[in-house]
């Protein structure tokens, strides 16, 4: 098998991932379908005169920066074909022909789970998303996202800070970093878990791309977990996606007031999985993941929930008080404090005003 084939067609213009498939299945291989006439491709009706055109040139100039950035350190090119390309990936209809991946090439098929959500949440969504992750991945499960500002970028801090792997999905070629802001953080990711892109090397971010992308995030994942999300966001995309792929989807409540709570609970009337801890999660994954051992302890972000309801009850008035503020009276860490005003909050015990904190509600 030749990489280099498998690129040029991927290469071709007005070739999509469908009719790669369709072209792999009438010719067996990228290398025949090269190999083969101009006119035994005509005949296929696969391709129209501007992809035929490219074909019949098979300019392996085209593919060479692909291949100069694969000869690096722990750089990879994977074909759905290589024994390493993630088998939960291939389950998706259009599972991506190739896969860019800088890194750890196998934690891809190691037990994942997605969480995705606004690129500008509320504090308290940034909270959860990082507790989430951390804990989850202190249990042995790979966190995977999009590495977008926000619940993406929490989630993946989580799981490095939990010395534990990550997984970043691109929407742009692997040579590139976006946003550009969190270069830092890709290396991180790198070194501790994966990078991977569907797209060729010197792919710019283009709108077109992070649906495409979004779709590889739910599939490799075994449930997608939506922290906060608006109504029309990419979030819904991969959690529409996720169900679409006959994967787990969860959601996290939050105030009616909170305008980012609005595609949670819409997931939520649809059938999603409502999730305040982690064991909602867990509880609903498939069985001899290397997990369960570990579900006998109590996980710390569960832990003593009512106890903590009633320490913050006492501390909290009717005038506003921010989640550092109480850090302060109660010498708890943020997350643990997050999870349990989210339950007060479902229990219309205390309320959020926007950016000023908590108040009683009654």
């Amino acid at each position: 098998m030749d990489i280099v084939y498998w690129l040029m067609l991927l290469k071709a213009p007005y070739l999509g991932v469908k009719t790669f498939y369709k072209a792999l299945k009438h010719f067996e291989s990228p290398q025949q379908v090269f190999e083969a006439s101009n006119e035994q491709r005509k005949q296929s009706g696969l391709f129209k005169n501007e992809t035929l055109a490219h074909l019949q040139q098979a300019d392996k100039t085209l593919v060479q920066a692909d291949i100069n950035w694969a000869k690096n350190e722990n750089c990879h090119i994977l074909t759905l074909i290589d024994e390493k390309y993630p088998k939960q990936l291939k389950t998706i209809s259009d599972p991506p022909p190739l896969l860019y991946v800088r890194g750890d090439v196998d934690c891809l098929s190691k037990p994942q789970l997605a969480i995705v959500g606004s690129r500008n949440p509320t504090s308290g969504g940034k909270d959860s998303a990082y507790a989430f992750a951390f804990e989850l991945s202190k249990l042995g499960m790979v966190i995977t996202s999009g590495m977008a500002s926000g619940i993406d970028a929490k989630a993946h801090i989580g799981a490095l800070d939990a010395d534990a792997q990550t997984i970043a999905v691109c929407g742009t070629g692997l040579d590139r970093i976006y946003p550009a802001k969190h270069k830092s953080l890709a290396h991180q990711i790198s070194m501790c878990g994966a990078l991977i892109s569907e797209f060729p090397i010197g792919t710019s971010p283009m709108a077109s791309n992070f649906p495409r992308r979004n779709r590889v995030i739910s599939g490799l994942s075994l449930g997608t977990l939506v922290v906060e999300a608006s109504i029309k966001s990419g979030t819904m995309i991969t959690a529409k996606l996720a169900a679409e792929q006959g994967r787990e989807v969860f959601a996290i409540p939050s105030s009616i007031h909170n305008p980012l709570s609005k595609g949670c609970h819409q997931l939520i009337k649809q059938g999603a999985k409502l999730t305040d801890n982690i064991e909602d999660i867990l509880s609903e994954l498939p069985k001899g993941l290397g997990l369960s051992v570990l579900l006998k302890k109590e996980p710390i972000y569960v832990k003593n929930v009512d106890k903590t309801g009633s320490m913050l009850l006492k501390c909290l008035s009717y005038d506003a008080v921010t989640v550092d503020g109480l850090v302060e009276k109660t010498n708890l860490s943020p997350q643990i404090i997050t999870q349990a005003l989210l339950l007060l909050e479902l229990e219309n015990k205390v309320a959020k005003i926007a950016q000023s904190g908590y108040v009683l509600t009654k």
